[in-house]
């Protein structure tokens, strides 16, 4: 049997999920979560093959810090992204963040079912259309060299702003986080933008993802 904690704000998508995979498909549902925290906690108390993680719970710690977490304490644990988002700039994150799958909500009940047991085995398992992007991003990277931009350029404050940036904070949070105006916020990102010759937010997360500044705490 495959034993696993479904981890979801909404409590009719977690009732739905365990009724639809609860004793079938060799699938056993062992226990499920509210947020990032109780995830972690569950993952912890009862050790399931794979944890099935959607990656917005607000409030509390969603579902990207909480893979980087619990892959960090148990890395034996699979966790597969269940998502609404169908977009590279969150697919890159689950992957850097160390999720072994990701799925949309809208995909077939077969296709859960087959992306369970491929976490559960330990292959990394993405949607067709997502490994599409990966292999485009790939050629894209390939194409433009190694070349991202003057980033040696940037000052300590501006990668740490870039940073928080990628891992989705607004600006208002991060001048609250690091103690300064939101006016700074935005001169910084402004400043750093122009120097790396970026454009849109998630290029700015794809080179923060390459130049290693998006960890999670």
């Amino acid at each position: 049997m495959i034993r696993i904690v479904i981890a979801d704000d909404h409590i009719v998508v977690r009732s739905g999920l365990s009724a639809l995979l609860q004793g079938k498909h060799e699938i056993e549902v062992i226990g499920d979560a509210a947020d990032g925290d109780e995830a972690i906690a569950k993952a912890e108390e009862l050790n399931p093959d794979v944890v099935l993680m959607d990656f917005s719970m607000p409030p509390g710690k969603d579902g990207l810090t909480a893979t980087a977490e619990l892959k960090q304490k148990m890395p034996h644990i699979g966790v597969l992204i269940l998502t609404m988002h169908d977009d590279e700039e969150y697919l890159f994150r689950a992957i850097h963040a160390g999720a072994s799958g990701y799925i949309l909500k809208s995909a077939p009940h077969e296709e859960l079912i087959a992306a369970i047991r491929s976490v559960a085995d330990g292959t990394a398992y993405l949607y067709p259309s997502a490994t599409k992007k990966l292999m485009k991003e790939y050629s894209d990277m390939i194409r433009r060299g190694e070349s991202d931009g003057p980033f040696e350029t940037l000052s300590d404050r501006e990668k740490e702003i870039m940073a928080w940036i990628a891992k989705g904070y607004s600006n208002k949070e991060i001048a609250e986080q690091l103690i300064i105006s939101v006016k700074t916020v935005e001169s910084h990102k402004s400043n750093l933008m122009d120097k790396l010759g970026l454009k849109s937010r998630p290029e700015l997360v794809k080179l923060a993802m390459k130049k290693g500044l998006m960890t999670y705490d």
